[in-house]
């Protein structure tokens, strides 16, 4: 065989290999509304429900990581100062609700000692 034939061989296999086994696979691969076929009637049910929350929560999250790329800082970081954010404007929160209801009570002790 000449070595032109031997090329032609390599290249046909290597075309067959590349385009091929990405079709083989995409043939052999379910799509998503035969998965929601095979699930049961309460899975079925319980995904139609969440589908449109978890699409909501993603677009969220995406929404939030082009912001957090805007940053000059990494990601990463953003994220973090993000949580850190979230997680002072609880424990505020927290705070004030403890507050609020330590002064309900002096209110009500007082009413009920019939100091007011």
């Amino acid at each position: 065989m000449s070595r032109a034939g031997l090329w032609a061989k390599v290249i046909g296999g290597g075309i067959l290999i590349s385009v091929g086994g990405p079709a083989f696979v995409q043939y052999l691969r379910p799509s998503d509304e035969e998965l929601v076929k095979r699930y049961n009637p309460e899975l079925q049910k319980r995904s139609a429900e969440q589908g449109d929350r978890k699409a909501q929560e993603f677009d969220d999250y995406v929404q939030k990581l082009k912001v957090w790329s805007k940053s000059d800082k990494s990601i990463w970081y953003a994220a973090q100062e993000e949580r850190d954010r979230e997680q002072a404007r609880i424990e505020a929160q927290r705070a004030r609700a403890k507050e609020e209801s330590r002064i309900q009570r002096e209110e009500m002790r007082k009413e009920l000692l019939g100091e007011k």
